[in-house]
């Protein structure tokens, strides 16, 4: 497929609907957005597949003096995955991983404080879990959720996105059950790259979208 095929991240979830459409209603489904672009996705698919919506929220850990080249991830639990090759490559010191490990454990915290009112992620033991998310460059983020939600003890974890970089995609389809992924790419150079329209989704917006106390009113 050339040019870019979703015109924003609503539509990339009205094209996932229908490889989705199976889990439609059942109880024990939830579906989990990476903040905060999928959260425009986990919407479109929460009000039509009649799920619950949350978050699942990992930080990638950049290299030293060029934050967008991730070297690593935190998890929600705190567990961290680094690149070994790339740091024994560039010479990165394990004391600069610890550092910004302990930092971007605050950092999750809050977000999960800011977004639900509760800094404790949701119970996912035994629920069917669609990971969502816009795009896969390297997969470090993603790759630390679905660890996480392994830790949690599911039924079923399903990855679903609308493109993913070829060895990105070879790689997380053997960490889950299931992946659903519509475009997989070997011109891979920016998520954006495949959106006519790819803004930033605010704070504001993305807790709007997730609607997380009016989906649960005795918080």
């Amino acid at each position: 497929m050339f040019g870019r095929p979703y015109k924003d991240r609503y539509d990339a979830a009205k094209k996932l609907l229908p490889e989705l459409e199976k889990y439609k209603g059942k109880k024990d489904v939830i579906i989990l957005a990476i903040p905060r672009g999928a959260l425009e996705m986990g919407a479109v698919l929460r009000d039509e597949l009649k799920v619950p919506l949350d978050i699942v929220v990992t930080k990638k850990i950049g290299a030293p003096g060029n934050d967008e080249y991730a070297i690593g991830s935190v998890a929600p639990d705190g567990s961290v995955q680094v690149n070994q090759e790339v740091l024994s490559a560039y010479g990165i010191p394990k004391s600069y991983i610890d550092d910004e490990a302990r930092r971007l454990k605050h950092v999750i915290r809050r977000r999960y404080e800011d977004y639900r009112g509760d800094p404790v992620p949701p119970e996912l033991k035994n629920k069917i879990v669609i990971v969502v998310d816009d795009g896969i460059a390297t997969g470090f983020t993603t790759s630390a959720a679905i660890g996480y939600i392994h830790s949690q003890k599911p039924k079923k974890i399903i990855l679903a996105v609308p493109v993913a970089a070829t060895d990105s995609y070879e790689k997380l389809k053997k960490e889950v059950d299931e992946m659903v992924c519509l475009d997989v790419r070997d011109d891979f150079y920016a998520v954006g790259q495949f959106y006519d329209t790819f803004s930033q989704v605010e704070d504001g917006e993305a807790k709007k979208l997730l609607d997380f106390k009016a989906e649960n009113p005795a918080q």
